[in-house]
């Protein structure tokens, strides 16, 4: 891949949202940090074990960005078969040199290090999308769009059968504005909205979707539900939401908070880091983080509106909407507006894998950016 030509360039890549990124990888270590050093050194680990872990791969992933940023994208279309072919092939790999763990595989373990192939998917979908749909700039036909389904749904399938029902979800919000934004007529979105959810009926009502499944998609909207299969998500949620109100205004204060320093709240490294934030920074700490992640999805928004050419801005809307949601669907997770799915709050939550997706995405959407209209 070659650097962008210098007649092409213009000045500089999105300060902007290179800071922002930046400062939510430092905010993700400082969230990780507070939530996890106290427990750890009750247990006699060590303190720093999580933030040296995640540190790495956010050094790493800073890296990557600012090479990335610096290629012309539309090279990046010449990778695009092979990162899609491998993308597929790791999928269906996981099945046979997997890790499982709480009842899904969706892991390569490679010693102390975990590798989540699906949250790759998600960026190697948006590439593929839109490298085919900026190859046809004068419309896309039944035929494409036929394609473009096919093309979507062989790593969605796969995800789904992980089971991973929240980045299966993301790739489908993801690949359906790509469709839109590309010009796919609105009377074959609603065709395929029908069929999609026909589909769903179906996998319920032969089992490929099971009722645990079911029950955690439905529990957010059942809180005060007595039923015993509902009671453990309801707890979780009870117990973050908790954690949440009693940092106040201010919190608690870094490395303090009952619920948090007690474990009260699962998995809260990593899917539910927010309630961390919430109750050692209160009011004014989730406020900030949600105004930083606020920054820096509009700022892929502007960088995609000023896109010079069809493929960079489907390429921007595709990582727009798969960092927009992702943010929206973890924090409303944890305030009990949405299912709890197990998505990572972007560059906050502890994960190797997710950092990198996130990081290479912002490389993107900045490579995009120096070859802006204005």
């Amino acid at each position: 891949m070659s650097l962008l030509p210098m007649t092409e360039r213009v000045e500089t890549v999105d300060r902007p949202l290179l800071v922002g990124m930046i400062a939510l990888g430092a905010t993700g270590l400082t969230a990780i940090y507070s939530a996890t050093r106290n427990a750890l050194a009750n247990a006699g680990y060590n303190p720093h074990y999580y933030l040296e872990r995640q540190a790495v791969f956010v050094l790493l992933g800073v890296a990557l960005m600012l090479g990335i940023s610096r290629l012309d994208y539309k090279r990046f279309e010449m990778a695009t078969t092979f990162l899609y072919v491998g993308t597929i092939l790791s999928l269906m790999g996981v099945f046979v040199l997997g890790s499982s763990q709480l009842g899904a595989t969706r892991w390569y373990v490679f010693g102390p290090i975990q590798i989540q192939p699906s949250e790759f998917a998600v960026l190697a979908a948006i590439l593929a999308m839109s490298t085919y749909c900026g190859r046809r700039p004068e419309g896309l036909s039944s035929f494409d769009v036929r394609r473009m389904l096919i093309m979507m749904g062989i790593p969605l399938l796969l995800i789904f059968v992980q089971p991973d029902m929240g980045t299966a979800i993301i790739m489908t919000l993801t690949g359906a504005t790509i469709m839109i934004v590309a010009g796919v007529p609105p009377r074959f979105m609603v065709l395929i909205s029908v069929i999609g959810a026909l589909v769903m009926v179906a996998f319920v009502y032969i089992g490929a979707i099971h009722r645990y499944q079911i029950l955690r998609l439905v529990s957010f909207l059942h809180q005060n539900s007595s039923d015993k299969n509902l009671q453990n998500l309801i707890y979780d949620v009870a117990n973050a939401k908790s954690a949440i109100g009693a940092g106040g205004l201010f919190g608690a204060g870094m490395f303090n908070g009952l619920q948090t320093n007690l474990g009260y709240v699962p998995e809260q490294r990593t899917d539910f880091i927010f309630t961390a934030i919430g109750e050692q920074f209160g009011l004014v700490g989730t406020v900030g983080v949600v105004l930083l992640l606020g920054f820096v999805a509009w700022r892929m928004y502007v960088v995609a509106r000023d896109a010079k050419e069809p493929l960079g801005r489907l390429l921007c809307v595709g990582i727009f909407v798969f960092f927009s949601f992702s943010c929206f669907q973890n924090i409303g997770m944890t305030l009990g507006i949405m299912p709890v799915t197990g998505i990572p709050l972007p560059l906050i939550s502890y994960g190797g894998s997710s950092a990198l997706v996130f990081f290479l995405c912002g490389g993107v959407v900045l490579s995009v950016s120096r070859r802006r209209s204005n």
